[in-house]
């Protein structure tokens, strides 16, 4: 959104509050994408699990019965994360040599510090970002048939 983007280039860090809405319009969007059976990619960068369940789930993973966030709801099987990793130097390079993007390569530590990787439960699909796009594409169209394969 702009207000994200204003905000990562004035490089102000947004809080949970600031993220609340912007993931649950997502989660909406995914349900939506879901409901009508269409095939979909939303990107973001939900760098915590509590934003990846947020995604899934909506704001039933904040509610009760505990006064804590539930974090062990699981994923629905035709929804997956595609997790691209790769270590800071290779990154932060990449990022620097970007021109005209919001997001600053100065902005790219704090991204590693919260970082919470996703799980193999979370149903994720790992990419290391040193690989040739066309291949990375590869891997997501396979594995997006293998799971219409399942589903079947």
């Amino acid at each position: 959104t702009q207000f994200y983007e204003n905000n990562k280039r004035k490089t102000i860090f947004l809080s949970f509050q600031d993220r609340f809405p912007w993931l649950f319009r997502l989660h909406e969007i995914i349900k939506r994408e879901r409901c009508s059976g269409s095939d979909a990619l939303v990107a973001c960068s939900a760098l915590k699990h509590l934003y990846r369940q947020i995604l899934l789930h909506g704001s039933t993973v904040l509610t009760p019965p505990s006064a804590c966030p539930r974090l062990d709801v699981s994923p629905p099987p035709d929804v997956f994360f595609i997790y691209l990793h790769g270590d800071y130097d290779f990154i932060h390079q990449r990022l620097a040599a970007r021109r005209g993007h919001f997001m600053k390569a100065d902005l790219l530590r704090s991204q590693f510090d919260i970082l919470e990787p996703p799980s193999e439960e979370e149903n994720v699909l790992s990419l290391d970002v040193r690989r040739s796009i066309s291949d990375m594409v590869g891997e997501v169209e396979a594995h997006v048939l293998s799971l219409k394969h399942t589903q079947q």
